[in-house]
């Protein structure tokens, strides 16, 4: 579990970063109706809107019966799954309609719930109460064997133009098919370098293995279109000028990662599910310079990786290694440079000599990720490197290091990138 001192509190959460966003910015959090048209006038992809009802009249007047299947209705200004319904198909008579549950609605029930909504019985913010009827993005296949009761959604934590924590919220019956922690959805911790689950909890902390009921572990399976999930979650964040927030995504079969909505202060209960503190990320990235939504991407993913999709391979048994390895190193161009390689435990961060980094094309400021402090060097380029070490490719971020210049070994591999490995004697 992370330490104390890298946990995240309600506190610190809204008088130091949820301030930092504008109040511009939090208009997008507030209103799933500005959100909309925030996402279709930047061309980020977003469940289709069948109707915006404002009044009686307009709940009165809309066609029902052309809503066949898969739609959503939900306040425009709501939070927690508050006054969302999520039907599947339409009966024949074209005036009863069954949600995800199996609950069969009339249409009279349909519209008293939205006059409910217009009266502001599920809202959470503004004065003015209006219902989104929306497309329903039906489960991706990956999730199939999760839930038949909801669509599951992907948050993924943004600062500073960097995406530094995510999760999967899956529905459950007790959630009423709603991907929420608060009504008992289940949450999965995300390796942001490889889009593989760790970690699970139900509700709001407790944390299981499995899903409830069965053998099937949480742990393991990898999210559909990763990467894209990550950059289009901070080109959101960017289009609503958020510099603090959360972003909800659904990923859709065909179309891949559509947004649900934008949060300016998101729960925390995200830092269980990945037993990791959202505090210690912040801090790493608050100060760095992101060049764009691809650069932050790579940022996140380089400076959060868990190895765990590692430790799944590993699991049969460990891979011993000597203090010095031959090492095979990629470069641009498809170059490649054979060198060996101190294994040095001491480190954390990996780092290439700058004369082999160059040799290799990686020195070109557009493949900066950022800088650090490195002693006797001052500020040092960190660079995304990929190399292959006793049969196993991967791909990590190191520091360019002038004095490696002088050194016998041009590649020092740090502990962040011996997952699965075991140092053994030089003998």
């Amino acid at each position: 579990m992370p330490k104390a001192r890298d946990i995240l509190g309600m506190n610190a959460r809204q008088l130091i970063y949820g301030k930092l966003n504008s109040a511009t910015a939090r208009q997008f959090c507030a209103s799933k109706y500005a959100t909309k048209v925030l996402l279709e006038n930047k061309h980020i992809p977003t469940a289709k809107i069948f109707a915006i009802l404002t009044t009686y009249e307009d709940v009165n007047q809309f066609e029902w019966e052309h809503l066949e299947k898969n739609f959503v209705i939900k306040p425009t200004n709501g939070n927690a799954g508050k006054g969302v319904l999520i039907f599947k198909t339409q009966q024949n008579d074209k005036q009863h309609w069954v949600d995800t549950l199996g609950k069969v609605w009339s249409l009279d029930e349909i519209k008293f719930h939205c006059f409910d909504i217009l009266e502001g019985q599920y809202s959470t913010y503004g004065v003015n109460h209006h219902v989104i009827v929306e497309e329903r993005v039906p489960i991706h296949g990956t999730f199939y064997k999760y839930t038949t009761k909801g669509t599951p959604d992907v948050r993924v934590i943004v600062f500073n133009h960097v995406p530094i924590m995510s999760y999967i919220r899956i529905p459950t019956e007790e959630s009423g098919g709603r991907a929420n922690l608060d009504q008992g959805a289940i949450g999965v911790g995300i390796d942001m370098a490889t889009g593989v689950t760790t970690h699970a909890i139900i509700g709001k902390g407790t944390p299981i293995q499995y899903l409830p009921g069965t053998k099937k572990k949480l742990s393991g399976f990898r999210i559909p279109h990763w990467k894209d999930v990550l950059t289009i979650a901070v080109k959101t964040a960017d289009a609503a000028g958020l510099m603090y927030c959360a972003i909800d995504l659904f990923i859709h079969e065909e179309q891949g990662p559509m947004v649900v909505e934008l949060n300016a202060n998101p729960g925390l209960s995200i830092q269980i599910a990945n037993r990791a503190g959202l505090r210690r990320r912040l801090e790493r990235v608050q100060d760095l310079n992101v060049l764009n939504p691809d650069h932050g991407v790579r940022i996140g993913q380089a400076l959060f990786a868990e190895k765990f999709s590692d430790k799944i391979k590993a699991e049969d048994g460990l891979t011993i290694i000597k203090p010095f390895e031959e090492v095979l190193v990629y470069g641009d161009q498809q170059i490649k440079e054979e060198t060996m390689a101190l294994v040095n435990t001491g480190r954390f961060r990996s780092c290439i000599s700058s004369d082999l980094a160059k040799k290799l094309g990686l020195i070109d400021l557009d493949d900066f990720l950022w800088y650090q402090p490195e002693k006797e060097e001052g500020r040092a380029p960190v660079v995304q490197v990929s190399f292959r070490l006793k049969g196993r490719k991967q791909s990590t971020s190191m520091v360019v290091s002038k004095s490696l210049n002088r050194s016998k070994y041009q590649l020092e591999i740090g502990r962040n990138d011996l997952s699965g490995f075991l140092v053994g004697d030089v003998s």
